[in-house]
């Protein structure tokens, strides 16, 4: 034994010694080279002789998190001390310090009782990180079932989304998850929690598994309980709590915004800012382009879904939004109706051709081209979902076809996708800076919050990710992707009143 504590002891002032020459190493620096990389050590002589800080600049170092260090823990807590090196070192080194603890690791929720549909303990996944008072909770996607055959056929081909049974014990956060910077410029520090969905309620059922049912559905209580335990990791002290979500997860983001703030207002915490961020889950109650009948969860129709699906799961919705629907609380799982109703701010993404919104109403943009009429039912959804933003100030409303985009792969296309010039990573960062500086504006410095874009084709913003064929794997250009889906670009241009020339040169350039 006393071996053994003597080789961590080593270990220990060994590693100790490598994080004080890191550090030592950037404090002997050359100031130059300092001041290229980006290091804010400079002499006060040197200071005076540089002009003011742009604009741009000072907003990344007023927006930039401290990790001030204790010297006292080394006396008494090692372990404590090297946390604070490895953060401090991370600040410095974002780009190299790849290996400094980044994925995310399994917790399982202390109170048992609080379960995913089978019965196994329902948990979440955490990166701390020390110096900052923000924390991200994200909530998992994944779609969901509404009875009993649903859900059997859901256990056998998605357990993993109804089972933590084969969680495996570590995440690697992508996105708006991930730790790298270049990848996650204005959230890579931030404490990120990810909450895998394993309830299949939309995160809105608080019903136990008994002898008399088979499933549990606890998604309302699953968050409820995580907050509860982020309560005493540090998020007693926060600023700012984000809780977002990807479709089911972002149709979760509006039933439990208000509910995450009034669950810490209730506690005592109401200093922490809860937000929420809404992508892919502001779906329509709309009519299918072709009636069928609710057999499963794809053909179903998702107003009698929802409406099979709250009966069948007890789901909870926000209070503000049953009391404006008693009898018919299922219409607060559309968005534009749940919307009006909730206190927190909330920041919506969303696809005027969403991908899961299509496949729902009976329109697979795959395989056999699309006919006039199902184009005209494109055309007139897209008009409804823009009709729905219209009065929605915080909003990123692209064209593409597409489905989630804040944690999905690749990883970095959440930072180029844009709306007259503004990414979605820019746009979360100003509404960042707006609510710090308590700016309700749609506008605030210099960058626009209302983001809809103007196109109307599918895929017309040049940002949007690359189209392929599915089933060979090649790229399309829009152009070869109308002509897949059946367009006639020589009447698609007649209907606009244009030469087709033009159009095809406005297709090509994204206009």
């Amino acid at each position: 034994m006393q071996s053994r504590g003597v080789l961590r002891s080593s270990a220990g002032l060994s590693a100790l010694r490598s994080c004080l020459l890191l550090l030592f190493i950037h404090m002997s620096a050359p100031l130059e080279a300092r001041r290229v990389r980006g290091g804010r050590a400079q002499t006060r002589r040197v200071q005076q002789q540089q002009p003011p800080p742009s604009p741009a600049y000072r907003e990344r170092v007023e927006g930039a998190e401290s990790f001030p260090l204790d010297f006292t823990a080394v006396e008494g807590n090692m372990d404590n001390f090297m946390v604070q090196i490895k953060n401090l070192a991370q600040s410095l080194y974002p780009c190299s310090a790849q290996k400094l603890d980044q994925d995310m690791k399994l917790h399982f929720l202390k109170n048992v009782s609080v379960t995913c549909n089978d019965g196994s303990p329902a948990g979440y996944y955490i990166k701390e990180s020390k110096g900052s008072r923000r924390w991200l909770v994200f909530l998992e996607g994944g779609w969901y079932c509404f009875n009993r055959q649903t859900c059997d056929s859901r256990y056998e081909t998605m357990r993993r989304l109804m089972s933590s049974t084969k969680w495996p014990q570590t995440r690697t956060g992508t996105g708006i998850l991930s730790p790298q910077p270049e990848e996650n410029p204005h959230w890579w520090n931030a404490n990120m929690v990810f909450i895998p969905y394993c309830s299949s309620d939309v995160w809105s059922g608080v019903t136990l598994k008994t002898d008399h049912s088979d499933y549990a559905f606890m998604g309302s209580l699953i968050i409820k309980e995580v907050v509860n335990e982020l309560l005493t990791k540090g998020l007693d002290k926060a600023k700012v709590l984000l809780l977002a979500g990807s479709s089911a997860g972002g149709t979760g983001v509006l039933l439990n915004v208000d509910q995450v703030a009034e669950q810490l207002a209730s506690q005592g915490h109401r200093g922490v800012q809860v937000r929420g961020l809404a992508d892919s889950g502001w779906f329509l109650d709309n009519k299918q382009y072709k009636f069928t009948d609710c057999l499963d969860t794809i053909s179903c129709a998702p107003t009698e879904a929802i409406k099979r699906g709250i009966r069948y799961w007890g789901g909870l919705v926000p209070e503000s939004c049953r009391q404006a629907h008693v009898g018919e609380e299922w219409n607060c799982f559309f968005g534009y109706k749940v919307f009006p109703t909730l206190k927190s701010p909330v920041f919506v993404v969303q696809w005027l051709f969403d991908e899961a919104q299509l496949t729902v109403d009976n329109i697979h943009l795959t395989g056999q081209p699309v006919h006039e009429g199902q184009w005209r039912y494109i055309q007139n959804l897209g008009q409804e979902l823009r009709n729905t933003l219209r009065d929605v100030p915080l909003v990123f409303f692209l064209v593409c076809i597409l489905h989630r985009s804040l944690s999905s792969s690749p990883c970095r296309y959440w930072m180029d996708i844009q709306v007259k010039g503004t990414s979605l990573a820019r746009a979360l960062h100003c509404w960042d800076r707006s609510l710090q500086d308590n700016l309700h504006s749609s506008n605030t410095r210099g960058c626009p919050l209302h983001l809809i874009d103007s196109c109307p084709w599918p895929h017309c913003n040049p940002s949007c990710p690359t189209i392929r064929d599915q089933l060979t794997g090649q790229e399309m250009s829009v152009i070869q992707f109308l002509k897949h889906m059946g367009f006639d670009v020589q009447k698609m241009a007649q209907q606009q009143g244009m030469d087709a020339k033009k159009l095809l040169g406005m297709l090509n350039n994204g206009n």
